[in-house]
C-alpha cells in the first residue's frame, strides 16, 4: 500500500458506506485491482477508515444524539442483535469471509437481484411509521437483526436496514436516517473490536495511511449522505440494484 492507496480506498469507502452498494465488498474488490494483498493490516485498515465515514453522521446528526434520548434508545437496541452475532461470527467472517471475493461478487449480485425484485413489489403503507422516535422497541431489534446480514462482505449495511425497515412499516425517509444513526454504534464496536483483537504496532508508514484513509472517507461521507437524502425523496432504489449486478458482473470477469 502506499498514500496514494489510501487516497483511494478512503475515497471508495465515504461514497460507498452508505449507500445501499457495500462498502466493505466495494473495498475488496478496489483492493484487488490495485493489487493490495488482504493482509491483518489491510483488513484493519479497511475497518478502521470505515468509522472515518461513519464519524461523518456524528457532525450531520449531532443534536439527535445529543438532545433525543428516545433516539437514542432505539438505536442502541437495534445495535445488541448486530453486536452479538458479530461478536459470535468475529473470527470466521475476518479469516474466510473478508478474504472471500466470490463472497462478496455473489453477495453483490444476489443483493442487488433482490433489491430490484423487492422495490418492485413493496408499496408503503399510509400507517407506515413517520418518525424515528414513533420506531417501537421491537421494530428496533428487528432492524438490528437485519443490520447483522451485514456481517457477509458485499451484503451492505445500509441495504439491510433500509429493507429490514420498510419491511417493518417504515417510512422510507425515516429508516434511511435511522440507519444513518445506528452506523455509529455498530462502526464504533467493530472498529474497537478489530483494534483489540489485532492489537500490533502500526509503523509510521501504516500510522500514516490509516490517518489518510479515516480523513479522506470522512470528507467523502459528508457529501454521500447528502446526496443519498436528496435521492431517495425522488427516486426508488432500482437504480442501486442495477448497479450492483453490473458491478458484480464486471468484478467476476476481472478478478
Amino acid at each position: 500500500m502506499d498514500i496514494l492507496n489510501a487516497f483511494i480506498l478512503g475515497i471508495v469507502e465515504g461514497i460507498s458506506e452508505f449507500l445501499p452498494i457495500s462498502s466493505t465488498g466495494h473495498l475488496i474488490l478496489t483492493s484487488r485491482l490495485l493489487g493490495i494483498s488482504q493482509t491483518e493490516f489491510i483488513k484493519t485498515f479497511e475497518i478502521v477508515i470505515q468509522f472515518g465515514a461513519i464519524l461523518s453522521v456524528v457532525v450531520l446528526y449531532w443534536k439527535k444524539f445529543l438532545v433525543h434520548s428516545e433516539v437514542l434508545k432505539r438505536v442502541c437496541v437495534a445495535f445488541l442483535p448486530t453486536a452479538v452475532i458479530g461478536l459470535v461470527f468475529y473470527k470466521i467472517v475476518k479469516k474466510l469471509l473478508l478474504s472471500n471475493s466470490q463472497v462478496v461478487i455473489w453477495a453483490l449480485f444476489l443483493g442487488g437481484l433482490f433489491l430490484i425484485l423487492f422495490e418492485l413489489f413493496h408499496r408503503e403503507k399510509e400507517n407506515a411509521v413517520t418518525d424515528v422516535t414513533s420506531i417501537s422497541y421491537k421494530q428496533a431489534a428487528l432492524i438490528g437483526l437485519f443490520q447483522s446480514i451485514a456481517i457477509i462482505p458485499g451484503v451492505s449495511r445500509s441495504a439491510a436496514t433500509i429493507i429490514g425497515g420498510l419491511m417493518l412499516d417504515l417510512r422510507r425517509d425515516v429508516i434511511v436516517e435511522f440507519s444513518f444513526l445506528l452506523a455509529v454504534p455498530t462502526m464504533l464496536a467493530a472498529t474497537l473490536l478489530d483494534l483489540y483483537k489485532s492489537a500490533h504496532p502500526f509503523t509510521q508508514d501504516q500510522f500514516t495511511f490509516l490517518v489518510i484513509g479515516f480523513m479522506t472517507s470522512f470528507i467523502t461521507a459528508i457529501f454521500a449522505i447528502k446526496l443519498l437524502v436528496s435521492f431517495m425523496k425522488k427516486h426508488s432504489f432500482i437504480s442501486f440494484g442495477i448497479y450492483r449486478i453490473l458491478i458484480a458482473l464486471l468484478f467476476w470477469l476481472i478478478v
